[in-house]
Parts: structure tokens; C-alpha cells; sequence
């Protein structure tokens, strides 16, 4: 590395778990070039913005946050400010415009070029590079520096996307789908296993289709079957699963693979058909209700988490009123209710008939309190159950260990409070509880030795 008069940089990460992993990348990418990586943005040399642009508020965010950050070139030591990831692939020549004391600016596939757009930057030049989001840049033998506490890592197995939804942009600054071969998939796995990770979260834009690009059929199966030989982890959990592509083939791997949680993250964003279609979703109220059904007989004590899209243009009463029904018949364990953002460049913001805001919050507000109802009746109905937990840390001054079961994707769904453990329990521990209550979506819990 060149002789640079740097010290530190301060990274922010904005957005998904899947630009998480990236930062993660972009991170080891600088420590192992010799970058001090520092927590405070006032003291910082550089500053890095990864940023997300998926619906309005995320990019309201972006916008703001490299806003803010940019004001430390006056107040503070900054000497470089660089933009990453969605936004910056999206909006690449307006950024540059608009906030001039950007200096460079690296699209979502150019992560490679980092350290180089430094060196520039330190010279005193601008940058951009915007590689071909048909290609996927190679991470084996690349540190990564995880980010969530050591005991549970994110493991992006695709980039990219393939499905065209009408309301969705990330085709147009991810690319088509492109699976990480497994043979690098395993090696990440068994360094973060390595490294104490003891949960291991498969993410993509569809984890579903995993493998179609590279070995001629859905292969996430076979995956799952190799993660779960990897030595030191203790759970694979899976998000991100279309609907339509769950087959049998998967459904058995994840029975006959002790490692993986018997819990599935499948956004199905509404349940009325035309709906659907006008979603340019691929898939059916009908086709939704039988692999429910076919997951919960072939798996009892499955738990299903879905997202739902409210206010979708040209959505009637009737319809939401019918997604209401639907969420009360089908009961799912977790839910995600979000009002409907127009995106520009998508078919659907094009749509005519967009329905007011007031409307969708008032459906999404009575969505989210149906499910609050029905959660909070599973939560209740535990009670008693003997049940694995994954330590997250300790409420500081009372003897409580927040936890999480198999049935909890970390920052999106509840936590299981501990108490009366006689031994000091450490995060990243796995301890048997027994369920003593429920606190709405959260559950508490005795520590049994």
C-alpha cells in the first residue's frame, strides 16, 4: 500500500443485512490494507457512506446521512468523503452534482476498486467506478470484519435479482441473479465458524433460486446440506424464500438437516390475486395457502415470518378487507406490514389509481394490530415449552439475559428474558429454558442448568 498521511475511517452502513455483509467486506478490505477503522465521525480521515435506496425512506436516510457526514469536512478532520451501494449506483451522476464534497463514488459492484478510489481521493482527485452488474466479484481469501457481535453472521449467497416486480428497483442497481458458487459459500462459512460465529443467516434478494444460474437447477437444498456439516455452528437459518419456488426438495432438506432452524422467512406481500399479478408477483392466493399448509404438516413446529405490502395502486377496501380475512385464516408467526413507497423507474409508480397515504397507513395500522392478536395468542400458548435459547447479552443491573429461540430472526422479531440464572451466562452461549410467560411479542423465561 502507498505511503498515505491517513489515520482512521469511520463506516456507516445503511439498509439491508445484505449491504451489512458488503460493509462487512468492504471493512476487512480496509483492515487488511493497513486502515484503522474508528468509531467516532468527528476525529475520523475518511468517512464512508454504504448506502440503500430501496424504498423512499431509505433513501431519505442515504440522502441525510451523507449530508450529515459531508459537514465534517468543515467541522471535523475529514479529508475524503466516499459514497457506496445503492444510492451511489442509482443516483451516481445527481450525487456528484448535488453534494460536491462527495469524492468518489463506487457503484454496488465495485467494491474491489475501495482501496484504489482512496489512494485517488488522498491525492486529491475524484472517483467513480460503476463495474457490470452482470459479473459477481470473488470474496474467498478476503477478510471480513463481522459486525453483529461474533455469535451470528448474515452469509449473502446471491446478488442480484431475477423476478421484475413491479414495485421494485433492485434489478435496475443490483443486476440479474447471480448465485456465490458453493464451493466459496462453504469456505466463508467454515472461517466465520472458525471465528465463534454460531448462527448463520442465508440471505439474498431470493434465496429460493439459489443455484439456477450456475448448476442448472434450485440448490439451496445442497447447500443446506453442506452448512451443516460445517464444525461450530449451531444453527442456519434461511430469509428471503419466494413462495413459488419452496419445493419438496427443500422442505426435506430442512427436516432431515438438524442445524437448520425450522423457521422460513417468505414474503408473499398480499394475498389477493390481482393484486398479485398487477405486483408482477408469480404466485396465488391458492398457491400461498397450500405451502403453507404443506410446510406446516410436513414441519409442526415451523415458524413462518412474511412481509406485506399496504396501498398497493388501485388496492379497494374490498381487497385489503380480503388480505384481512387471509392473515386471520393463515395465522403466520411473524409479520411485517409496510405502506406502499412509488419508486421511480418502476412500472408502478406509473400505475394510476395510487392510493392516498393516510389510506395506507390506516390499513397497514389495522394489519399490524390484527397480527399483534395473533401473536400475542402463539406467544401466550408457549408457556411451558422446553426450548433452546442463543444468549444476546445481559439487562444491565438485574440478573435478566435477553436470548433468542430458533423462532427469532435477530432485529426483526422478539427476545426471550432469562431469569434466576444461578451461573453467569455469556452471549453467544446456547441454554436450555423453559417458558414462564409472555410479555406481547416477547417471551420470558427460567435458565435450566
Amino acid at each position: 500500500m502507498e505511503e498515505m498521511d491517513v489515520n482512521s475511517i469511520f463506516f456507516v452502513s445503511l439498509g439491508c443485512d445484505k449491504n451489512l455483509v458488503d460493509s462487512e467486506f468492504m471493512l476487512g478490505t480496509l483492515q487488511e490494507n493497513g486502515w484503522m477503522i474508528t468509531d467516532d465521525e468527528k476525529t475520523a480521515d475518511i468517512i464512508i457512506v454504504n448506502t440503500c435506496c430501496f424504498i423512499h425512506d431509505a433513501k431519505e436516510e442515504s440522502i441525510q446521512t451523507i449530508l450529515e457526514m459531508a459537514d465534517y469536512k468543515k467541522t471535523g478532520k475529514c479529508k475524503g468523503l466516499l459514497v457506496t451501494g445503492c444510492l451511489a449506483q442509482r443516483y451516481q451522476q445527481e450525487i456528484r452534482k448535488e453534494i460536491p464534497e462527495v469524492d468518489a463514488v463506487l457503484g454496488t459492484n465495485s467494491y474491489a476498486d475501495l482501496v484504489h478510489a482512496l489512494q485517488e481521493v488522498l491525492k486529491g482527485r475524484t472517483y467513480e467506478n460503476f463495474q457490470t452488474l452482470e459479473t459477481i466479484p470473488g470474496q474467498m481469501h478476503h477478510k471480513r470484519s463481522v459486525t453483529t457481535g461474533g455469535h451470528y453472521a448474515y452469509l449473502k449467497i446471491a446478488e442480484g435479482c431475477n423476478k421484475h416486480c413491479t414495485y421494485c428497483i433492485i434489478p435496475s442497481i443490483r443486476g440479474n441473479y447471480r448465485s456465490i458458487p458453493m464451493k466459496e459459500l462453504l469456505w466463508q462459512a467454515e472461517q466465520l465458524a472458525e471465528a465463534g460465529v454460531k448462527e448463520l443467516i442465508l440471505v439474498a434478494q431470493e434465496t429460493t433460486l439459489y443455484g439456477t444460474d450456475l448448476y442448472g437447477e434450485k440448490s439451496l437444498y445442497k447447500l443446506l446440506d453442506e452448512l451443516n456439516q460445517v464444525k461450530g455452528l449451531r444453527w442456519i437459518r434461511i430469509l428471503y424464500c419466494y413462495p413459488e419456488e419452496i419445493d419438496d426438495r427443500l422442505i426435506a432438506a430442512i427436516k432431515r438437516n438438524e442445524k437448520v432452524c425450522h423457521y422460513l422467512d417468505m414474503p408473499i406481500q398480499h394475498s389477493n390475486d390481482e393484486i398479485l399479478r398487477r405486483m408482477g408477483r408469480r404466485t396465488s392466493k391458492q398457491d400461498i395457502q397450500n405451502i403453507v399448509a404443506k410446510l406446516r404438516r410436513e414441519i409442526p413446529d415451523i415458524c413462518l415470518r412474511t412481509t406485506l405490502i399496504c396501498g398497493f395502486p388501485g388496492e379497494t377496501q374490498a381487497q385489503h378487507e380480503e388480505l384481512m380475512e387471509f392473515i386471520n385464516e393463515m395465522e403466520f408467526d411473524r409479520l411485517g406490514a409496510f405502506t406502499y413507497s412509488p419508486e421511480e423507474g418502476t412500472a408502478a409508480a406509473e400505475f394510476p389509481e395510487q392510493v392516498e397515504e393516510e389510506i395506507k397507513l390506516t390499513w397497514q395500522e389495522e394489519v399490524m394490530e390484527l397480527e399483534q392478536e395473533i401473536i400475542f395468542d402463539k406467544t401466550a400458548d408457549m408457556k411451558d415449552q422446553i426450548i433452546w435459547a442463543l444468549v444476546e447479552g445481559k439487562l444491565s443491573d438485574e440478573n435478566i439475559y435477553v436470548a433468542r429461540t430458533y423462532r427469532d430472526a435477530p432485529d426483526i422479531d422478539g427476545y426471550v428474558f432469562i431469569s434466576d440464572a444461578d451461573t453467569e451466562l455469556l452471549t453467544g452461549d446456547f441454554v436450555k429454558v423453559r417458558i414462564t410467560g409472555s410479555l406481547d411479542y416477547d417471551l420470558t423465561a427460567e435458565y435450566l442448568p
